[in-house]
């Protein structure tokens, strides 16, 4: 034990009973209640104390929760005190990081994950030092891979609260990610972060029974402790620091005792995990704790612009600018990823917190995505300088050969084709065909001035003036606009031939023909592929058709019942009936916690039901479907039921089915007038389900049909899933996260689509037993106005969804991008260009990022419960094994442009590699 890591402050005190280790600490929501800016006035006045009080007394520790960003922002207002800060940190008595912030793991991506530790870690490195410890205090349960992510960063102990299962009788346990990597991770008993936050209480009229606090502390926490040793002894709470005068109470307590840090407190701990009982993948009980699992389906709008930032950050973005880009775009990545990290904090993503903060929370969230989506106009801008007018350049996201609709605004009017820049044709479907006379009018010589002033440089209704002409003998003035112009235009000459005019004049403008079409374009890996009109108009080897109320592509078949519902049919004879049952229910619960009314009423029937077509093929057919519901208009919470009045509420749900794609894409919209109440979309399983399975954070996690309880709290089997969630030979394919439950003894699942509720925390909630923050109202929780929600079913064989399903959830969230290009339009257009690969049975791509240097770097999962090899080809002369802070490891052999890595089942590999 090295004492002199911490400070000794009784060394006379009985030595029979069990040293006890006190971390003084604070735990910081950056934001919640109260917005940020209201909460870091309150930060820096602590930080301020307990920076002036740990340089005046020698024996003070501290530990920040974990997280630089509380260092950050206090450094943000005080940067004279960085030196001073750092001074402590450097010597061991401040403790800080590793976490950039305490975010919630199941609301954020994987690859999220990794950046705000990669980011915490650096951070806090240039203070002097990371807390090498996975902290992990108030996270509202822990997701399966975090040991792997914790140990791939060369952090050998977690320390947890939520979430840790009944089974788990002592203070340590091995907990085990799904490769098989394992932690010592110290779960915090008896009051979690704050268990000695009462130790000290009342000082003033009790400091003759801190002893007796120590002894029943001591006795309360032992039987955690079988093998002995110190007892960590956590005194903080929100937003609070410890007493001043907190080394003088230690000392004077008349036991073992001593101040230390987090870090120096397990830098004495042994990382071995034998012995210890093993607990594999996530951490997501009621056992102990309140998980409070209805953060995932509140204001669903967050998920929604989390789920869309992430997306575009991660797998446009970056893998453009690593690949494709001269220049440096670093710094506006950097700022995304800042944005992104930021909001995933446990309370803002959550979006359990005031109204005030969720709405700065959906500010940055929607900033990371215009950072993301600069990015991406940047380099395709420059991609797009090669390719001809009136063609398109498109990129294709996912690290293999791929077939996917883009939908295009291309010239022309009849029925002539599209081909490729080599010259591969492509087929193409009619979506819309754009006017062409946009306004014919007469108007008096004296207006013609002010007409003119409509045109914006050269832009006129939204496109370019390409030409124009004007008829003195009929009084004609017209201007033909196109969608991009190389013509000259000067305003200046339009004037000069309309001098002295009189009398009335027509005024044409006249567009070129246009068309807005799909088109069923195969990009190469990672890869860039022109588009241009020419050819003969060509149509897919199996077209979709609709015909009356159902929809067929040759995978599934469709077709709309009575009450609105689907059946879906695969040419294997799997019948699915009833897909897309909408069902709406109460709500009197919070933001934490969904709890129904008792006397609840549940509305699935439609009081009319309507189907429009939409698309009739071959490329892509569509139905809307349009169901009127009568919702009770809100909730009451006196007679504990649903209020008498109602609300006529229409949902439309556009069913689509498109070329080669084996799943039905659904996209449910409708003005949310209601308040307090839960919607959910309902599909019937092929087969009865003994679990679900559900992609998250780097893995596929199996959860059983009911959720172990034993805390205040009503443990209800709703989960999150972010890429599907799948049951019973049926997978449902998501764009962000969503709560998903397997009813009905396994024979449906529902998906949550909007939790609609008032408050933040209510005192008397009936499915919590303790409130979890105050009861504040939010009325901006009720979400109402228009609510559009996508996703797509698949049925698929076997027990666990397999490769088939990981790929087609990779394809429905991750769209060809298309952009148009502007250069010489009689400019040949170059041929496609290929990117990395990526491929292996069950290899996902999680990020490919520009490194400098020329070297790009590329992370991976492998999706599989089998042994399995990752292939990547490309222009990359030199690769090598890294860790998650970038360090390098083993080489890998490159030969003609390809490089092998065998991965265990769910293992995470980073990869970097040198560009030609």
């Amino acid at each position: 034990m090295r004492l002199n890591d911490g400070a000794r402050l009784n060394d006379g005190a009985r030595t029979d009973a069990p040293e006890i280790v006190v971390v003084p600490h604070t735990h910081w929501d950056r934001e919640w209640y109260l917005p940020f800016q209201r909460f870091r006035l309150r930060l820096v006045s602590l930080m301020d104390g307990v920076v002036d009080r740990m340089e005046a007394d020698p024996r003070w520790r501290f530990t920040l929760d974990g997280q630089m960003a509380a260092v950050d922002d206090y450094l943000e207002i005080r940067p004279e005190r960085r030196e001073r800060v750092a001074a402590l940190v450097r010597d061991g008595r401040l403790a800080v990081g590793p976490w950039q912030i305490l975010h919630d793991e199941f609301l954020c991506s994987g690859e999220n994950i990794v950046r705000n530790l990669e980011l915490g870690m650096r951070r806090a490195e240039e203070l002097g030092a990371a807390m090498m410890v996975g902290y992990l205090p108030d996270q509202f349960g822990h997701c399966a891979q975090t040991p792997q992510i914790l140990r791939l960063a060369g952090i050998e102990h977690a320390c947890v609260w939520r979430g840790v299962p009944d089974r788990v009788r002592t203070r340590s346990f091995a907990w085990e990610a799904p490769d098989g990597t394992a932690i010592r991770t110290q779960y915090l008993p008896e009051g979690g972060y704050g268990n000695a936050a009462s130790m000290f209480e009342d000082f003033a009229d009790g400091a003759s029974l801190l002893p007796g606090r120590a002894a029943g502390f001591a006795e309360a926490m032992g039987r955690w402790y079988p093998d002995g040793g110190p007892l960590l002894a956590m005194y903080g709470a929100d937003h609070t620091a410890p007493a001043a005068d907190l080394a003088d109470r230690v000392g004077g307590a008349g036991v073992e005792m001593r101040l230390d840090t987090l870090a120096g407190y397990f830098a004495e701990q042994d990382p071995s995990t034998d012995g210890l009982p093993r607990v594999r993948g996530e951490l997501r009980s009621h056992a102990r704790a309140n998980i409070l699992p209805g953060v995932i389906s509140v204001r669903p709008r967050l998920k929604q612009l989390m789920g869309r930032a992430e997306r575009l950050v991660e797998r446009y973005a970056e893998p453009l600018a690593a690949l494709w880009y001269a220049d440096d775009a670093q710094r506006f990545l950097d700022l995304a990823w800042r944005r992104l990290i930021e909001v995933s904090c446990h309370d803002s993503v959550t979006g359990c917190g005031s109204d005030e903060t969720a709405e700065q929370v959906a500010a940055r969230m929607a900033e990371a995505e215009q950072l993301g989506r600069a990015v991406c106009d940047l380099v395709t801008a420059e991609c797009a300088a090669a390719v001809p007018l009136g063609a398109h350049l498109v990129f294709n996201p996912t690290p293999d050969v791929r077939a996917g609709l883009v939908f295009l605004d291309v010239p022309g009017d009849g029925g002539a084709g599209l081909e490729t820049g080599d010259g591969r044709p492509v087929p193409v479907q009619v979506l819309e065909t754009a006017p062409t006379v946009l306004d014919d009018a007469v108007h008096p010589a004296s207006a013609l001035p002010v007409l003119l002033e409509r045109v914006y440089g050269r832009v006129l209704f939204g496109q370019e003036i390409r030409d124009w002409s004007v008829s003195r003998d009929d009084r004609t003035l017209t201007f033909h606009v196109t969608a991009r112009a190389a013509t000259p235009f000067d305003i200046g000459d339009v004037r000069a031939a309309l001098d002295g005019a009189d009398g009335e004049w027509r005024v044409r403008i006249l567009a070129d023909p246009r068309r807005t079409v799909a088109a069923l374009v195969e990009a190469p890996p990672l890869g860039l592929v022109t588009v241009r009109p020419g050819g003969p108009a060509a149509s897919p080897d199996t077209p979709v058709t609709a015909d009356g109320n159902a929809l067929d592509n040759g995978l599934l078949r469709a077709e709309v019942r009575d009450d609105g519902t689907v059946r879906l049919r695969t040419p294997g004879g799997v019948v699915v009936e009833g897909v897309g049952r909408i069902v709406d229910g109460g709500d009197l619960g919070d933001s934490y916690n969904h709890a129904p009314p008792a006397a609840d009423r549940l509305v699935g029937d439609p009081v009319s039901v309507r189907v429009d077509p939409v698309w009739d093929g071959p490329l892509a057919a569509a139905l809307d479907i349009v169901r009127t519901y009568r919702w009770p208009a809100s909730g009451d919470v006196a007679a504990d039921a649903r209020s008498a009045e109602e609300e006529d509420v229409t949902v439309v749900t556009r069913a689509e089915l498109r070329a080669g794609e084996p799943f039905l894409r659904l996209r449910v919209t409708f003005d949310n007038r209601c308040a307090d109440h839960r919607v959910r979309l309902h599909t019937p399983l092929p087969r009865q389900a003994e679990s679900s399975f559900a992609e998250g954070q780097f893995a596929i996690v199996e959860r059983g049909l009911t959720a172990e309880g034993g805390f205040g709290e009503r443990p209800l089997p709703t989960y999150p899933a972010n890429g599907f969630a799948a049951a019973g030979g049926l997978a449902v394919l998501l764009e962000h996260v969503t709560e998903y439950e397997v009813t009905g003894g396994g024979r449906e699942m529902a998906l949550t689509l909007m939790r609609s509720i008032g408050y933040l925390s209510r005192d008397r909630n009936a499915y919590r037993d303790q409130p979890a923050g105050p009861q504040l109202p939010t009325p901006g929780a009720q979400s109402r106005g228009e609510r559009t929600v996508g996703l797509a079913i698949m049925p698929y064989d076997g027990d666990r969804p397999g490769d088939d399903v990981v790929a087609a959830a990779e394809r429905y969230r991750h769209d060809l991008l298309a952009a148009a290009g502007y250069g010489p339009a009689d400019a040949p257009a170059p041929p496609s260009r290929d990117g990395i690969a990526i491929t292996g049975p069950g290899v996902a791509m999680t990020s490919l990022r520009p490194r400098g240097d020329g070297w790009v770097e590329a992370r991976m999962v492998a999706e599989t419960p089998e042994p399995t090899t990752a292939v990547l080809r490309g222009t990359f002369t030199e690769a090598a094994r890294t860790d998650l802070r970038g360090r390098p490891g083993l080489p890998l052999d490159v030969h003609d442009g390809t490089a092998t890595l065998a991965l265990r089942p769910w293992e995470i590999a980073t990869v970097r590699l040198r560009l030609r």
